[in-house]
């Protein structure tokens, strides 16, 4: 089963930036359309980003639009999320997850069939 692993959370001031990373084993990740998610403390885990498994569409929420940015190196099995500008309100654990669906950028949750275990994002004001 396709297992994926999340890195590079850490404790950052506000305005900083922070590149996560997505990666894949015992199944290429060029097979699914992945998602980034987050969940702060206290409140409901949100989408963040999401890109197809070729990489040619690439989907934002709202909220992260021209500060965060997701891509891929299928060839390293790895999913990326550079995120600049951050906020405070940027904190939580942040998931990856791999889609039923190859070409789903879309952020519902339900969507997604496996999930990694996260890693932690702090921003400090």
């Amino acid at each position: 089963q396709l297992q994926l692993v999340e890195s590079g959370g850490a404790l950052v001031q506000s305005g900083g930036s922070l590149r996560l990373s997505c990666v894949a084993s015992r199944f290429r990740l060029d097979y699914y359309a992945i998602g980034w998610f987050r969940q702060a403390p206290g409140k409901e885990r949100e989408g963040v980003s999401g890109i197809s498994s070729r990489g040619t569409s690439t989907n934002y929420a709202d909220s992260v639009k021209g500060r965060f940015t997701i891509s891929r190196d299928n060839a390293k099995n790895t999913v990326y999320l550079q995120m600049d500008g951050l906020k405070p309100e940027d904190t939580g654990v942040y998931y990856c997850a791999a889609a039923r669906s190859n070409i789903y950028t879309g952020l519902q949750s339900v969507e997604y069939v496996v999930w990694g275990q996260g890693t932690q994002v702090v921003v400090s004001s």
